[in-house]
Parts: structure tokens; C-alpha cells; sequence
């Protein structure tokens, strides 16, 4: 499983991706980038599985990225998570009408990020966790 981390400050990615390893993604490939434009380039050049994301971030933000994503055809259907503090009611609403898996606040827990993603942590029938 592939999981792009997208934040400009490093600590805030190794805090995601050691809170991913520890329910459970700790044999993922972990991808990172700073920026929207950077996760663009490196979505269409090999897609993740799963997409974590800040909002506020220079060159291209979350909330446009979010958007790109949901209206390319080929990239649409990865799952992605909004991580944030400048996440409200409001805007968590807006970001998840426009297809956000869900939008957590920053700095989240590992239970919150758990709560979200078990469903692709319980494997099914014949498959991995992510149905491949």
C-alpha cells in the first residue's frame, strides 16, 4: 500500500506517517510532499492508495488539490483525508461535499485517525485490507 503524506512542514509528515504505523500501516510505502503541486506531480506519476493532506500550504493548497483530485477521472477514487487546524464545522462540511473521506484536526490522535481509516485496516474476504 502507497500513502502520500502532504504537508510543507516536515515534522507534521513524520508525525502522520508515525501515526499511521502505529494502527496498524507500518509495512506501507510512505510518499511525501510539501505542497499540492508536488503531490500532483507525484499522484500521476505512481498513485497512492490513500492521500493525507493539510489545507494551508503554499504553491497549491489542500482544499485545490482536493478539488483536482475529485475531477480527474482516473485519480478520483483515491480516498483522501484532510488534516488540519484551520478545519471548522463549516469547512469540514464544504471539504467533505466535495468528496473528502473526512477532515480531521491538527494535531490529531492516533485513535482519531484510527476511528477513520478502520475500515480499510479489516481485511475482507479474500483480499488485503485494501481489496487487492
Amino acid at each position: 500500500m502507497r500513502i502520500l503524506i502532504v504537508d510543507d512542514t516536515t515534522t507534521a509528515r513524520v508525525f502522520a506517517q508515525k501515526c499511521l504505523a502505529n494502527i496498524g500501516l507500518h509495512d506501507a510505502e510512505f510518499i511525501q510532499a510539501v505542497h499540492g503541486l508536488d503531490a500532483l506531480k507525484k499522484i500521476r506519476e505512481n498513485p497512492p492508495d490513500l492521500i493525507l493532506t493539510d489545507l494551508i500550504m503554499p504553491e497549491m493548497d489542500g482544499e485545490t488539490l482536493l478539488k483536482e483530485l475529485k475531477n480527474d477521472a482516473d485519480l478520483n477514487h483515491i480516498p483522501v483525508l484532510v488534516v488540519s487546524s484551520a478545519a471548522n464545522v463549516a469547512r469540514k462540511d464544504a471539504l467533505m461535499a466535495m468528496g473528502a473521506l473526512d477532515v480531521l484536526p491538527k494535531p490529531f490522535s492516533t485513535t482519531e485517525i484510527y476511528n477513520v481509516l478502520k475500515i480499510f485496516l479489516e481485511p475482507k474476504e479474500g483480499s488485503d485490507a485494501w481489496g487487492e
